[in-house]
């Protein structure tokens, strides 16, 4: 038996709507993006949470993206699942510190900034489609959570892993990447594909006029 019948019943019924294993991605707006997911502990059946784990890497996958957490399909536990696979040019991989991240699964995260460090770069997110944003965030993080066994995970991550571990566990706390954005970065897909798909953001933040520092516009 599990601790919250109602919880397994709502995830199983949800999976089942999966199509070719794939589920809708929520967008924002939806509350389930603003609320705080409910700690992991032993609501869902085994089986029942592998296949979760399952369908979000899918998801991930086919929209594609690096990260996606739980509330992204509508389900308020404290899961998420990253990777990043993906060829980048040595250019990029250099200047964004883009190394490598297997798939893993994080279950209960919460990071801390290592570091005064800092780095800014564009960021999207799958609940937020067409657009992107550079949010500065801390160069290195220390993750500490529990893998998809209940193994304690205590460890730093730098560079590009590190962006992604943040954004995926905000996620996790009702936190959507805009909130943290320099939003006079924010640009439409296109847009950013045309003009600001640079290694870094310098000639953006010229051009549209932010500090890359402060995060703060030109009020002149």
């Amino acid at each position: 038996m599990t601790r919250d019948a109602v919880m397994e019943g709502a995830v199983r019924e949800l999976l089942s709507h999966a199509h070719d294993g794939v589920l809708p991605i929520v967008t924002v707006g939806d509350p389930v993006l603003r609320t705080a997911a409910a700690a992991l502990t032993d609501q869902l059946e085994p089986r029942t949470l592998e296949h979760l784990v399952e369908v979000m890497r899918a998801t991930m996958h086919d929209a594609p993206g690096v990260g996606l957490a739980a509330p992204q399909i509508g389900v308020p536990l404290r899961i998420a699942v990253i990777e990043d696979m993906y060829p980048v040019s040595e250019e990029v991989a250099t200047q964004r510190e883009r190394t490598p991240l297997p798939f893993r699964v994080i279950v209960n995260p919460r990071y801390d900034d290592v570091g005064s460090a800092r780095r800014s770069f564009y960021e999207g997110c799958l609940s937020m489609p067409g657009y992107q944003a550079v949010v500065p965030r801390a160069a290195s993080v220390r993750l500490r959570c529990t893998d998809l066994h209940g193994a304690v995970v205590d460890e730093e991550f730098g560079g590009w892993p590190a962006r992604i571990v943040a954004h995926e566990t905000d996620h996790l706390d009702g936190t959507v990447y805009i909130d943290r954005a320099v939003t006079r970065s924010l640009s439409a897909n296109d847009v950013y594909a045309d003009l600001w798909a640079d290694p870094t953001p310098e000639h953006a933040a010229a051009a549209l006029g932010f500090d890359l520092g402060t995060g703060r516009g030109d009020a002149s």
